[in-house]
């Protein structure tokens, strides 16, 4: 087997699963959040912060790794204008994307709390939801781009 091309599979799958995992996560919550129901709340966000530290977490980790090897290994330089701006983009979405963990936690807690006291949710879960909600964009926007980085390798003439 071709090296290069396990490791090009393997780096491709990594992207596959943070951009589905990222969608996932995030239609999964809104519906939740849409719902208005505590206990259904809790739960998927469970589920959600389950999925981010199997999935996600991995995927984190594993991708700088097949994309450091198939830099090496095909010669691209790290400073190759759209490797630098994908590592570049990369750093954004987990800028983004590491506070919304710690987030997904906490809404957890708010909403089993409220469920298991049969109260509304809190104003701080609304406020964490919104500033979840508004992470997710430039971290799922980051990572779109850096997918179409991937597939075009654009010639950035600003390195």
């Amino acid at each position: 087997m071709d090296p290069d091309l396990i490791l090009r599979f393997l780096h491709v799958i990594g992207a596959c699963v943070l951009l589905g995992t990222g969608a996932g996560i995030a239609f999964f919550m809104l519906i939740a959040h849409r719902s208005g129901d505590a206990r259904f709340i809790a739960q998927t966000a469970g589920t959600v912060v389950l999925a981010d530290l199997l999935f996600t977490a991995t995927a984190v980790v594993l991708q700088p790794v097949t994309g450091g090897l198939l830099a090496w290994r095909l010669g691209w330089p790290l400073t190759e204008g759209w490797v630098l701006a994908s590592l570049v983009l990369y750093a954004v979405a987990g800028v983004f994307w590491l506070p919304v963990v710690w987030i997904q936690v906490r809404m957890r807690r708010l909403a089993q709390a409220s469920a298991d006291a049969d109260a509304p949710l809190p104003w701080a879960y609304h406020r964490l939801f919104r500033i979840w909600f508004a992470c997710g964009f430039p971290a799922f926007a980051s990572v779109l781009i850096i997918i179409w980085l991937m597939i075009a390798r654009p010639s950035i003439g600003w390195v």
